[in-house]
């Protein structure tokens, strides 16, 4: 009888334990996961974002598509001016020799990031099987003014995989698998990321 019941402790103690392991691995996976899986969509959004920015350059809108965005980098050129003074003007106050020149989209885009990519990548968030982001660019009125304005973004819910359950949201009271997170706003002149 006292051998049943020890081995009966003995087979309730490793229960216990996994349980016990089991509880406290689950809060770490998930935040380790959601720390990696989120630094890989900002810094692909952060992509997106210079992308805009050099697409405005070259149209002066933002793009509302991906298409659209990457067309224009592929074959769109920069305008660049420069200023001199004039050497024959000896107060050099009054006179400038403006100097135009052109530069490839793409190759200021890619010394902006460091490098080539695709830009028919862009589109895809990370850690989906071919998911494409949510992209939007109007003209609103702003302040009496009309403004060209942009929003890129994804839920967490797309990226997370198994964790994309609001469950998770006992880990980390800030978590929300519906919340979106985004640079831009469609109602004000605004490129900021939310993160």
């Amino acid at each position: 009888m006292r051998k049943v019941i020890n081995i009966v402790l003995i087979l309730l103690t490793i229960v216990l334990a996994y349980w016990l392991y089991s509880s406290v691995r689950e809060p770490i996976a998930f935040h380790a996961e959601l720390d990696k899986r989120k630094d890989e969509v900002i810094k692909s959004l952060k992509k997106i974002q210079i992308a805009q920015d050099v697409y405005r350059m070259v149209t002066g809108k933002y793009a509302n598509s991906f298409d659209t965005l990457a067309s224009v980098l592929n074959a769109g050129k920069i305008e660049i001016v420069k200023l001199e003074a004039d050497p024959s003007d000896p107060t050099n106050q009054d006179k400038f020799i403006k100097t135009l020149s052109y530069r490839e989209a793409k190759d200021s885009l890619f010394s902006l990031l460091g490098g080539p990519i695709s830009l028919d990548s862009l589109r895809y968030i990370p850690f989906t099987a071919g998911k494409s982001y949510d992209i939007d660019a109007d003209t609103i009125t702003h302040q009496n003014t009309l403004v060209n304005v942009v929003q890129v973004g994804t839920r967490y819910k797309e990226f997370m995989g198994e964790y994309a359950s609001p469950t998770y949201k006992k880990y980390d009271k800030y978590y929300d698998p519906e919340k979106l997170i985004k640079f831009g706003d469609m109602n004000s002149p605004n490129t900021n990321g939310n993160w």
